[in-house]
């Protein structure tokens, strides 16, 4: 190597020193500024930010976010770290073909879906409460109607038809019976609640828009009023007036033969029911004979027997109202059987009904369950809507006023004879400002075949 050679050597080798102690220079005092004054400590943070930031970006730029791919190249969803799932929540409508909704009776049936997270699967299946179905049973009580104007609300020709009414009901009070009838539905309620397909329907819940005790101040007649639809009895016999009935009603065991208004007989020939009944006995005394007949199915025939014998023997004393040709209207069996409420209908009261601008005279001749009100005899149904049957209510609206007057009833109970429940009735409006003017009492025509 020459000397010119070895010169430049050595003089690169000093820059190369020179430049390598100045860079260890500028790094102390950087080092010195970093720990000794607030610059350092602006400097550090930037420094975090950045090393804190790096691998994200890294990670951006070499795509562990994207698609994973198995061995096979099919493509992976990406997975979190930490799931949090959305459960979907809030009210539901179930479909209209599903059976809960069959079973509803008129209930506007909501389903609320509510899922959240748990614990393993292992552990939430042994545990009662992690997958639980509730149902809640939500119903308002309605008060009842005591004004001029809430009566008229559903019954416009009210007032027309029966203007006494101005005079007696800014003085009517709320019969207690309304408010009972209203506890004996919520307690049915109460008792069927698990059972959708035997619960009361809207319908028949809200069947009564009030109950009122009236009183003319001219005369102290009472008067019981009530507002409510319209459902068909189909019940009763009377082998005096109508000593044959159909073969599918006489072999019916769904058939009443009996209403609560009843006579004794006069006439010698037999009620017609008494053979569909005498032949039920018959089945039951040949079925007992199997010896394979069970002990709980024997002691049921048994009592049934009993029962027959009991109806058979009280048709052979006593005389009917008959639902087809009679025209009556039913009161629940509490109301009817109190002698301490003076305002409560009887059996055998004299009744006015009003529906539209028609009044209809009857008597209260049978008597229903505790938790229902607005029922009649066919014969009254029918003359209300042609269309009306056993199954086919004429009225569904709350537009019949039921006004029966209390402790009215004829004493001795006997037949029908609609000319004088026509008269007597004529005579009781009037003790409480009559009907409108060109209302007349409905004058009832004898259906039944001649003998």
């Amino acid at each position: 190597m020459s000397r010119n050679r070895k010169r430049s050597a050595n003089v690169l080798l000093d820059y190369r020193g020179l430049i390598l102690g100045l860079g260890l220079l500028v790094t102390g005092v950087f080092g010195l500024l970093v720990l000794l004054t607030p610059l350092g400590g602006k400097v550090k943070n930037g420094l975090g930010e950045l090393l804190s930031k790096r691998p994200a970006k890294v990670e951006k730029e070499n795509g562990p976010q994207a698609s994973e791919k198995t061995q096979s190249g099919e493509s992976l969803s990406p997975l979190e770290a930490d799931p949090d799932p959305q459960f979907p929540r809030g009210t539901l409508r179930p479909l209209s073909d599903t059976n809960i909704r069959s079973l509803s009776k008129g209930i506007n049936l909501k389903v609320v879906f509510d899922a959240e997270q748990g614990e393993l699967a292992s552990v939430e299946r042994d545990d009662d409460d992690s997958y639980v179905a509730e149902y809640s049973l939500k119903v308002r009580m309605p008060r009842p109607a005591t004004s001029l104007s809430e009566v008229a609300l559903t019954s416009p020709h009210l007032m027309e038809v029966f203007p006494g009414l101005r005079e007696m009901i800014p003085r009517a009070k709320v019969s207690a019976w309304y408010r009972q009838l209203y506890a004996n539905k919520a307690a049915r309620l109460k008792s069927d609640v698990g059972r959708l397909s035997e619960i009361l329907s809207r319908h028949n819940f809200y069947d009564c828009e009030t109950i009122l005790n009236l009183r003319s101040e001219a005369t102290g007649q009472r008067l019981f009023l009530m507002q409510a639809e319209m459902d068909v009895v189909s019940d009763g016999s009377d082998g005096d007036r109508l000593p044959q009935m159909p073969e599918a009603i006489v072999n019916s065991t769904n058939y009443q033969p009996f209403t609560s208004y009843r006579w004794r007989k006069t006439g010698s020939t037999p009620n017609p029911m008494i053979a569909g009944w005498e032949n039920r006995i018959g089945n039951a005394k040949k079925e007992l004979e199997d010896p394979a007949v069970g002990q709980d199915r024997a002691a049921w025939l048994k009592s049934r027997m009993k029962m027959l014998e009991t109806g058979i023997a009280d048709m052979k004393f006593a005389s009917f109202l008959i639902a087809e040709y009679d025209p009556f209207i039913v009161i629940p069996v509490n109301i009817v059987k109190d002698r301490r409420d003076p305002y409560a209908p009887n059996i055998g009261d004299f009744a006015i009904v009003l529906h539209g601008r028609a009044a209809y005279p009857a008597i209260v001749g049978d008597a229903g369950p505790t938790y229902k009100v607005g029922e009649a005899s066919l014969r009254m149904a029918r003359e209300i809507n042609t269309n009306a049957t056993p199954y086919s209510r004429p009225v569904s609206d709350l537009t019949v006023t039921y006004l029966v007057f209390p402790r009215s009833a004829d004493d001795p109970k006997r037949a029908p004879d609609y000319g004088h429940w026509r008269a007597r009735c004529a005579e009781l409006v009037n003790q409480v400002g009559g009907l409108g003017e060109g209302v007349e009492l409905h004058e009832w025509i004898n259906l039944l075949p001649a003998k």
